[in-house]
């Protein structure tokens, strides 16, 4: 099969990515995953969430990339309470740092599997996904995974690959946790 695109894949977690990369090698192109999450806290959780992007890796056959700078101040940083949600910064800041990394790599374009999740922000994954292709030159490939997140947690059970309760973020854990 003649590869259509080369695309460097967000990959936010294993769950996520388990029926995000087969529709995007469904369809002939050449995935390469790039695991950039500081917002996930604590360190613990951040490398469980690593070891599943890995797994699904080797389950799908790509090359899963890393940046292991795990900098939860820089994180922070970006997302203290100003104008916005933390949400659509800190999805900025990881399709920001994907779509660089694609452009330096050469790719003909990037995504994110956090389009699976019925969870997040897609009209931040849309539009910071866009500034992050304008700002480095490489196009960015929305499409709305949702109907398949049951399919992703249906993979992930049989892979046995960890499957996360929170979002990532501290906040997200004390939002998840706060009524319990």
């Amino acid at each position: 099969m003649v590869t259509l695109v080369k695309l460097l894949l967000h990959t936010c977690c294993g769950p996520c990515a388990s029926a995000t990369i087969p529709v995007w090698t469904g369809r002939g192109v050449e995935v390469t995953g790039f695991f950039f999450n500081p917002n996930i806290h604590p360190l613990l959780e951040w490398r469980r969430r690593l070891t599943g992007a890995q797994d699904v890796a080797a389950q799908t056959g790509i090359e899963m990339l890393e940046d292991a700078s795990y900098d939860p101040a820089a994180w922070f940083a970006t997302v203290v309470p100003r104008e916005g949600s933390r949400c659509r910064r800190c999805i900025g800041q990881r399709l920001m740092r994907t779509a660089e990394e694609a452009a330096a790599r050469g790719c003909d374009a990037f995504s994110t599997s956090l389009s699976i999740s019925p969870w997040q922000d897609h009209d931040a994954i849309r539009e910071t996904g866009a500034e992050a292709a304008a700002a480095h030159d490489v196009e960015f490939l929305y499409e709305d995974l949702r109907p398949l997140y049951g399919e992703s947690r249906r993979v992930s059970r049989e892979w046995g690959i960890y499957r996360q309760k929170y979002c990532g973020c501290l906040i997200s854990e004390w939002e998840r946790y706060r009524g319990s």
